[in-house]
């Protein structure tokens, strides 16, 4: 039985990167006053889960993880598959294209990331 594809480790670890930069750049309190702060630390932004050839972005600024997109991978850091999370119906959709930020899916991760700010703002 084939293994099933998966993320390599090196590149697990430039999303992470790339996440994390994205986070620290639109999730201040000083650009954004509403990101709520708990324990003392700000809970902001994007967080990011792999399993098998998937990566998921979740914003976990709303109080608890809440699921925005899955991506594909398919070999290169700029051809991710997108895929939307339907709330409405508790599934990602990969045909679903007519949402607020769809423009800025272009195979990245960063534009995914931007895709799901607008999609769910806070």
């Amino acid at each position: 039985m084939p293994k099933k594809p998966t993320i390599p480790t090196e590149i697990q670890e430039e999303v992470l990167k790339i996440v994390d930069e994205f986070n620290r750049k639109t999730f201040t309190r000083e650009q954004n006053p509403m990101i709520k702060v708990l324990f003392g630390q700000a809970k902001r932004g994007f967080a990011a889960r792999f399993k098998g050839k998937f990566l998921y972005l979740d914003r976990t600024d709303r109080g608890r993880p809440s699921e925005i997109c899955r991506l594909t991978w398919n070999g290169k850091m700029d051809n991710w598959g997108f895929a939307i999370y339907r709330h409405s119906r508790n599934f990602y959709d990969p045909d679903e294209w007519m949402f607020p930020g769809a423009e800025h899916i272009n195979g990245t991760v960063e534009g995914a990331l931007k895709a799901g700010m607008k999609a769910y703002p806070m």
